[in-house]
């Protein structure tokens, strides 16, 4: 199931004549399947894309979604398990805290909410403020593109009475460029496009990177990776992974990233491979501008190419998420 919103958004285009609720977590309180922000959006064939709960609240929210298409107002609902009166404890819902969800109609008369523009700026790879006023209303979203802007709120509710509103920040899906596209690589693609992640594959060689086995790429590149500096997806690049298995062509691939943005790199392969790959290529890996993982990836065990492409993406999301990767309950803890 696609969860980003720019997934939801390109579920939505083209189906306008339809009738559509946004759903939007605007504040929780103790333990929750997801925080402020989530989004999910439902139409009027009883569809939902996206999920707010672990499958639980999801039937209601559609329930409760359909009367925005009455009034054409915004909707706000909230489950409380803290609550035993409350109805999300006849849903059995077990997180035990408090989820308060927006609901908005998406309609020619409000603007479809300023989602078409959303959208086009995260095609563009480029990051929009998004603030949704909360009060019971007619929706009056506003999109902020100013660069300057979208750094003077912070994420949540702002304001109070008629004039309050949910702000945040969204981005566009992470641009990972996947060098090398053996065997190993397909399920880092799969993965990483589950992920909702963009996904640019690159490999010259015959009989390498071929479509029908990377269905999740956004697109694949079969050029030699010294004609590609000036590609523009370069300067939008979040992360990249180099597993040609081949010494000169991992070189190549790590010179053509000196010249993007990219902010994580990660190389498969000893550190006694990585040092002639560095040797081979004139490279100095003091100078590179981006974070070199060498060797790449998480200590998760396995030695599958599944175990191995799961190692790889959990650091670079850790990365991209600007977290420490540990166990959230300290589960790994041998020595207790």
């Amino acid at each position: 199931m696609a969860n980003r919103i720019d997934q939801l958004l390109s579920q939505w285009q083209g189906t306008k004549d339809q009738q559509w609720v946004l759903a939007t977590i605007i504040s929780t309180d103790g333990s929750s399947y997801r925080k402020a922000g989530a989004m999910m959006m439902i139409n009027e064939n009883g569809q939902y894309f996206g999920l707010l709960s672990g499958g639980c609240l999801e039937s209601d929210i559609m329930r409760q979604a359909r009367r925005c298409w009455d009034d054409g107002l915004n909707r706000i609902i909230k489950y409380d398990m803290r609550e035993e009166e409350d109805l999300a404890w006849q849903l059995g819902i077990g997180c035990g805290g408090m989820v308060e969800i927006l609901l908005q109609p998406v309609n020619a008369a409000n603007h479809y909410l300023q989602l078409d523009g959303l959208y086009q700026q995260l095609q563009h790879n480029l990051a929009a403020g998004y603030k949704q006023n909360i009060n019971n209303t007619v929706p009056s979203n506003q999109l902020i593109n100013e660069l300057n802007e979208l750094t003077q709120l912070t994420k949540g509710k702002h304001g109070e009475g008629d004039l309050s509103y949910f702000y945040q920040v969204i981005k566009p899906a992470p641009l990972l460029a996947v060098f090398g596209g053996g065997v190993d690589a397909r399920p880092v693609v799969a993965i990483a496009a589950q992920l909702g992640w963009q996904v640019i594959l690159c490999d010259s060689r015959m009989s390498y990177a071929r479509e029908g086995y990377f269905n999740g790429a956004h697109s694949i590149c079969r050029l030699p990776f010294a004609e590609l500096s000036l590609a523009p997806w370069l300067q939008t690049l979040d992360a990249a992974l180099v597993l040609t298995h081949n010494v000169k062509l991992d070189g190549e691939a790590l010179k053509l990233l000196t010249l993007s943005k990219v902010k994580y790199v990660g190389l498969l392969g000893p550190l006694h491979r990585t040092e002639r790959v560095m040797q081979n290529a004139e490279l100095d890996p003091t100078a590179f501008n981006f974070v070199l993982a060498n060797p790449v990836g998480l200590r998760l065990g396995g030695e599958l190419p599944e175990s191995i492409a799961l190692s790889m993406l959990s650091e670079v999301h850790a990365f991209l998420e600007k977290t420490d990767a540990l166990s959230i309950s300290d589960a790994l803890n041998y020595d207790t």
